[in-house]
Order: structure tokens, then C-alpha cells, then sequence
């Protein structure tokens, strides 16, 4: 699962901030990590009553990366919030790394669980999610 969190991270440093897959680390590691591989990502501190998240941004604030996470402050989703500019890349790069299932979505499968990789190209930003496969 950890190295599914890989891709993600590696994904976001190709569009300038975080590519790899975190599902499934705790807030610390997920902290530890991005201080570490991303030091051009700033976590933001944010107070939501309905949900538990990491927010981190680029200096720019043209990224957001939100990573929600349960009562037990584990992953279970990442979105990627970014330009619209980078849709063409990204699709060729899941397209060359994943299962496509439909039109903007892949099956990402490691250590025997498949995780479902989304893009939707919106008004104003393209989002990405990761989320494990139902």
C-alpha cells in the first residue's frame, strides 16, 4: 500500500507538487513525508467539524493536496486540486502506468487491493482522486 503512495507523490512532482499514493499512513507519516520529498508543498492548517484532513499547497496556490483521513487519522482518500493545464499530461501518464477502466479513470492495483484513480476536468481546475477501489 505504501508504495501505491508512491505514485501518487511522484504524480504531484510532475505537475510541480505530489505524486504519490499515501493511503493508508497516518498523519504523521504523511507529515514526515511530504517535509521531507516536498518541501516546495506548505501544509496549511485548516478546522473543518465535518471532516478530518491534511491540506497542503504550492508556493504558487495554483496545488492543493488534501489528504482525508479517518477518526484514527489514517488516509483514505487524496485529492489533488490543480490547473486544467495539466489534464493532457496526466492522462497520458495514468494511460501508460494503469488499468484504464472508463474515460478519466484507472485501477491502480498493489499488494492485492485495487485503488480507482479519477479525473475530472472541471470549470476552473482539472481534480484528482485516489480512493480504494468499493
Amino acid at each position: 500500500m505504501k508504495n501505491t503512495a508512491l505514485f501518487f507523490i511522484l504524480f504531484i512532482a510532475g505537475t510541480g507538487a505530489l505524486s504519490q499514493n499515501l493511503i493508508g499512513y497516518n498523519n504523521n507519516e504523511i507529515r514526515k513525508y511530504m517535509k521531507e520529498n516536498h518541501k516546495e508543498m506548505s501544509i496549511n492548517k485548516v478546522t473543518n467539524s465535518r471532516f478530518i484532513y491534511l491540506k497542503y499547497t504550492n508556493s504558487n496556490d495554483n496545488q492543493t493536496l488534501l489528504f482525508f483521513l479517518n477518526a484514527d487519522s489514517v488516509c483514505q482518500s487524496i485529492r489533488l486540486i490543480c490547473d486544467r493545464s495539466v489534464l493532457p499530461e496526466k492522462i497520458k501518464e495514468f494511460n501508460s502506468s494503469y488499468v484504464r477502466s472508463s474515460e478519466n479513470r484507472w485501477i491502480d492495483k498493489h499488494n492485492g487491493k485495487n485503488y480507482l484513480i479519477e479525473i475530472k476536468d472541471e470549470q476552473w481546475s482539472t481534480v484528482v482522486t485516489i480512493e480504494p477501489d468499493k
